[in-house]
């Protein structure tokens, strides 16, 4: 993709990462199907990448990751850790905790984002941003929270107590965690695609990203053989779509945007996961949903408008 200032690409680009990141469920949910354990999935959709990439990093950009500073490869393989703790805190948080809690938790990560920007981008929000930022997040925890609330004569929820405690807690510290990591991750990103190729600086972060994971999964004693070809389909799938195309892209777009605006701009993967689950796996979306939806792209549509002070 051409590095352009053109107006029109941008928003053209962030909707592209958004469809693509948003099939990482459905790859996922396929993959697990067969069995999968989740950190496998994890470590191969980022090996995959990674593999993906190599022949043209190596080649056409071969000089220009020779010239790579000290402190860039420093920077690239941190944002590389950051992105394999992410997905291994967050995939973990489902052992512990429910989905609703896990995503309540995971979707936290463009607040730290905003919160930190002023202090290491030196990017502020304007108001009209932080007030796109609140309903995003409220959003998040709509559509997060929809499957643990039920109506049965009135609204019942889960107790805090039940969030708060044991098993739960520590899943919903592990899903926290995860958007502390994507916090980082986007952070780095921002600021090292300031002066680093999109290739480069992608081929460094998801090749330090798949030793890190690969690490955890031999670890946590999993092994990647012995799947079926359909599986390894899937999870090529999954690391060609939204890890390629989405997470590349979103990297793309961190030259040009706020690191607050991108992290913003991730919320709307649940909404694209949901019309993605309707027509494919036939689920319809619950009425929680559609309003979470409906918060989302409103905070979404005020940060785009004026992003920063």
């Amino acid at each position: 993709m051409t590095e352009s200032r053109t107006p029109i690409a941008l928003p053209i680009a962030v909707i592209i990462a958004i469809l693509s990141v948003s099939t990482s469920s459905i790859f996922i949910r396929f993959a697990q199907s067969d069995g999968v354990p989740s950190l496998v999935i994890a470590a191969l959709r980022l090996t995959f990448a990674t593999i993906l990439l190599a022949p043209i990093a190596l080649t056409k950009y071969l000089d220009e990751i020779k010239r790579l500073t000290r402190r860039e490869i420093w920077l690239g393989a941190f944002s590389g850790i950051f992105l394999a703790a992410h997905f291994a805190t967050w995939i973990s948080s489902l052992e512990y905790t429910s989905v609703a809690s896990s995503a309540v938790f995971v979707t936290t990560g463009p607040l730290w984002v905003a919160l930190l920007s002023p202090m290491l981008l030196k990017e502020h929000l304007a108001r009209a941003a932080i007030v796109g930022l609140g309903l995003s997040l409220v959003g998040g925890a709509i559509i997060g929270l929809s499957d643990a609330c039920v109506w049965d004569n009135g609204l019942s929820c889960p107790d805090l107590q039940d969030v708060m405690q044991g098993r739960s807690m520590w899943g919903n510290f592990l899903a926290l965690a995860g958007a502390w990591a994507i916090t980082g991750y986007l952070i780095i990103g921002r600021k090292l695609r300031a002066s680093t190729s999109l290739v480069p600086y992608i081929f460094m972060v998801f090749g330090m990203g798949a030793l890190a994971l690969i690490t955890i999964m031999f670890v946590s004693g999993n092994s990647p053989f012995g799947y079926a070809p359909k599986t390894y389909g899937w999870i090529f799938l999954l690391a060609a779509i939204p890890q390629l195309i989405g997470h590349t892209t979103l990297n793309w777009a961190l030259k040009y945007l706020p690191a607050a605006l991108v992290a913003i701009t991730t919320l709307g993967e649940p909404i694209g996961s949901a019309t993605l689950a309707f027509f494919i796996l036939n689920e319809t979306p619950s009425f929680a949903t559609l309003i979470g939806g409906i918060f989302i792209l409103a905070g979404i549509y005020l940060v785009s408008r004026k992003p920063q002070t």
